[in-house]
């Protein structure tokens, strides 16, 4: 009952927040809350099921193409439909290029997840399918509307913020649901031991392919959010320094926990934010990627085991301390 009240309680506070802080920092929290769906869609992958994949950009890209290419000019698109729109699309490219990639293992799986995500990154760059290298804008934020009655909007920053806080606490829902299910212990025994699940009769490659067919989906929402919020996409947004963008806040925030992806996204937003602040930095800040690359490896060492396991870290070095201290008095 206490655990219930503080949950309640955590959730109501961040969902006032946007009314206490200024329009920067709703913005960049909604950043954060954005790459942390993105970023649970691809732990399902490497935490859930042993997948490390480097082109998981593609579909955050295709679902942020899918939402801006779909909605009209002279209007608000509606939501439900750019939003079953940006899943189907981003889970179809998902199946097909799953069913490719997953035939491999290792270092070769993750060069061709790479490939097709650069497959999709040069369809948007060198085509006009949308505008080219240039992109496109999302002139309208998506309603929800049946009839002439309007449900819900997102055409404000406060509206926006509470739409993502709320994709993201059912994403976050969901996937833990999932890995709690029968068809989570499967993915934890295909990652622990593929060759022992198949032998028990698991059928590995279809509930990889599943896997991958849901983060793909994921991915897409958090490209719709994307799209929204910025009103513009262009093909960066499936390039490779994308997917290694989302695989860092993986790795930083922990692979093992499902809070691990959402304090990487949040600690790597920060971080970038911070290293390009010229009030922070001044001059520095026009060479952020140095700092932010030095910094990023000086905490993967430090932290093996990434944010989430900070604690437990601390607690062993206190008791290997204990011990030690104990032996030298003894």
């Amino acid at each position: 009952m206490l655990r219930a009240l503080c949950i309640v309680g955590v959730l109501s506070g961040v969902a006032v927040l946007p009314l206490m802080i200024g329009d920067y920092y709703v913005s960049l929290i909604i950043k954060i809350m954005i790459y942390s769906i993105f970023a649970l869609s691809l732990q399902l992958l490497v935490g859930g099921a042993g997948l490390v994949s480097l082109g998981h950009a593609a579909f955050f890209g295709i679902g942020a193409y899918t939402t801006t290419l779909l909605s009209p000019e002279s209007g608000a698109g509606s939501l439900l439909w750019l939003m079953v729109c940006a899943v189907f699309s981003a889970m179809a490219y998902a199946l097909v290029t799953g069913a490719l990639a997953l035939r491999t293992k290792g270092v070769y799986f993750i060069m061709v997840t790479l490939a097709f995500s650069q497959m999709a990154y040069y369809v948007f760059h060198d085509t006009d399918v949308g505008g080219g290298s240039d992109g496109i804008y999302l002139y309208f934020r998506p309603e929800l509307r049946l009839g002439d009655w309007l449900f819900f909007t997102i055409d404000t920053p406060h509206r926006l913020y509470l739409f993502t806080l709320a994709c993201l606490m059912l994403t976050w829902a969901f996937l833990a649901m999932l890995m709690r299910s029968r068809f989570g212990a499967a993915l934890t025994g295909i990652k622990v031991n593929e060759l022992r699940m198949r032998s028990a009769g698991y059928s590995t490659f279809n509930y990889k392919l599943v896997a991958y067919a849901i983060g793909g989906a994921l991915a897409g929402i958090s490209g719709l959010l994307y799209a929204s919020k910025d009103g513009f996409v262009n093909p960066e947004l499936l390039s490779w320094e994308q997917s290694g963008l989302v695989l860092l806040m993986v790795i930083l925030g922990g692979s093992s926990r499902l809070w691990g992806a959402v304090l990487g996204a949040a600690g790597l937003t920060l971080l970038q934010e911070a290293f390009q602040s010229q009030s922070l930095f001044g001059d520095l800040a026009t060479h952020w990627h140095l700092t932010f690359g030095l910094s990023i490896m000086a905490l993967v060492a430090i932290m093996p085991n990434g944010l989430i396991g900070i604690s437990a870290q601390w607690r062993s070095r206190r008791s290997a301390m204990r011990a030690a201290a104990a032996a030298s008095q003894g």
